[in-house]
């Protein structure tokens, strides 16, 4: 039997509470280590300035390529063909440095990428997947519109043939980084039910404008927009996509990232509020010293420990094959809802100082209330999860 040699200090507590570290390979640790430090040195410097400025860097994409983030779990065609634990490590990294950053990988990857490779031909995947891997193609999902949600079999965005070709007309809302986009995978009514389109971006008709007057995701593009009579050829439709099997397997995809990264968001807001009251003193002592505040960090403590572990049980699932659908719901709606209360909690600790850009856990807070809201709102993950226990869905 194996005894601890030395008691662990403050700060390897902190960074572990609960041993995760040993229930992850070397493989695993490297991936997660090596994008913790691409985070730390290209990422936490600029995200404060990025953020209130509203910038997305178009330079990070080629970056996250060459990072091997993009497509993370797809394999063949020059994609990384890493691991679901891999990719979820990676994912909570990378929104530990900022939400919207971890969604530039997760709309280019887990929703552009993923449809392609999983209901694209041949030809498209090899025309498309190596460029999008490398971050020189930027793509984006084209599935919410502004009056279909939580609701995607309600979308109005027809696809209707003439001759040999499609033409498209509708308009899609909030998609992310279309305005910076090569091409769109847009999801369309047709006379054959619904069906997925590769669309350049360039394409006479294609409007994509960026989304200003937001308080939340700032270092993210979310846009509006507009299909105008698009015509497109034959082989833009994604062959193997019909119904809303198509998009809700990316969905699936994106959600199982969120889960991961909403505990890197709230590992990273509880880090800085622990940090924070070790050097701020009042009462001529360190606040960290007051059972208040020692109180919130263990509660915090407690929240980041067990949605890190479910997500790393949900990870072994997904690398087994035996993820299922409300399973995923049941990550993404604790763990967000988790993460949230946690970057709350973490503020508070900071006092005044925690509502300036120079701390991280007010900006995790409004983020994550979009992270809340994207892939499935806490409504609509509570409704899978109750079908699933019940047998009897009640979305309407």
């Amino acid at each position: 039997m194996l005894v601890p040699t030395h008691s662990p200090t403050p700060d390897e507590v902190a960074a572990d509470p609960v041993g995760i570290d040993h229930m992850l390979s070397a493989d695993e640790r490297a991936v997660r280590d090596r994008v913790r430090a691409f985070v730390d040195t290209e990422l936490r410097p600029n995200i404060a300035e990025w953020y209130e400025n509203a910038h997305l860097p178009r330079e990070l994409l080629p970056a996250f390529g060459e990072l091997g983030v993009l497509g993370m779990m797809l394999s063949g065609n020059g994609l990384p063909g890493r691991s679901a634990v891999e990719y979820g490590l990676a994912a909570a990294e990378l929104e530990a440095g900022d939400s919207g950053l971890r969604t530039v990988v997760s709309v280019q990857g887990s929703l552009a990428m993923t449809a392609i490779h999983s209901f694209g031909s041949e030809e498209q995947k090899a025309q498309y997947l190596p460029g999008m891997a490398a971050g020189r193609v930027v793509g984006c999902f084209g599935l919410t519109e502004p009056n279909a949600g939580s609701d995607p079999g309600s979308m109005t965005t027809f696809a209707r043939r003439d001759g040999d070709d499609w033409v498209l007309s509708g308009a899609k809302r909030w998609i992310g980084l279309a305005s910076i986009a090569d091409i769109a995978i847009i999801w369309a009514q047709t006379d054959d039910g619904i069906r997925g389109f590769i669309v350049p971006t360039n394409a006479p008709g294609f409007t994509a404008t960026p989304i200003t007057a937001k308080l939340s995701m700032r270092a993210s593009i979310q846009c509006d927009i507009e299909l105008d009579e698009v015509r497109l050829p034959a082989d833009a439709m994604l062959p193997e996509a019909r119904g809303l099997r198509g998009p809700f397997t990316c969905l699936n995809s994106a959600r199982y990232g969120i889960v991961w990264g909403a505990m890197g968001a709230a590992r990273d807001a509880l880090e800085t509020a622990r940090r924070y009251a070790l050097e701020r003193v009042a009462f001529e002592r360190p606040i960290a010293a007051a059972q208040l505040t020692q109180a919130k960090l263990a509660d915090m403590t407690l929240d980041v420990a067990t949605g890190s572990l479910l997500a790393l049980q949900l990870g072994r699932l997904k690398d087994q094959g035996l993820l299922l659908p409300h399973q995923i719901s049941i990550g993404k709606l604790n763990n967000v809802r988790t993460a949230i209360r946690v970057a709350q909690s973490a503020r508070t600790i900071l006092g005044g100082n925690g509502i300036t850009a120079e701390y991280s856990p007010m900006r995790h807070v409004q983020n994550l209330e979009s992270v809340r809201t994207y892939e499935g709102t806490d409504e609509v993950h509570a409704l899978v999860i109750g079908a699933a226990l019940t047998g009897m869905p009640a979305f309407r």
